[in-house]
């Protein structure tokens, strides 16, 4: 199938653009709570997978049935910092002496951060949390209460 992919319908509903006859009325509810980080994060991985739960579960999509990529997604923007650290240490470039001479060489944690935020910028914009998306979507505020209801 080729084209865009499909919008969520929990996103659709957000963004007020929800029709009908563009949902799937069988496609499968979602569970409700939040999701809770996997053991294998690491300690900073675990913060970020919070951080996004949190971010998500203010939007109303929250789900523990998204956990699996929750998880990719706090790995790998944890792999951007990790591999931003180490630029800023060590440099874009390294020299390497071979047989014609001094070469100068990108750093493979370059092209690695290059690929993590790729990776990082789809997953993000699954979950509706890019700024095209999030433009998208319409804030919905709890109706106030009305004091003429209980009479």
């Amino acid at each position: 199938m080729a084209g865009r992919k499909r919008k969520p319908d929990a996103l659709k509903q957000l963004a007020g653009t929800a029709q009908p006859c563009r949902m799937n009325p069988d496609a499968p509810t979602a569970s409700e709570g939040e999701a809770e980080a996997p053991e294998w994060l690491s300690e900073r991985g675990a913060e970020i997978f919070d951080q996004l739960t949190a971010i998500i579960a203010g939007m109303g999509i929250a789900s523990p049935d998204d956990t699996a990529m929750l998880s990719m997604l706090a790995s790998r923007l944890e792999e951007v910092e990790v591999c931003t650290a180490v630029i800023e240490d060590l440099g874009r470039v390294y020299t390497s002496e071979t047989k014609s001479g001094t070469m100068v060489r990108g750093r493979p944690e370059v092209a690695m951060r290059s690929e993590a935020m790729r990776h990082a910028q789809s997953l993000l914009s699954e979950f509706g949390l890019s700024p095209a998306a999030r433009s998208k979507v319409s804030a919905v505020t709890p109706p106030e209460s009305n004091p003429f209801n209980d009479l």
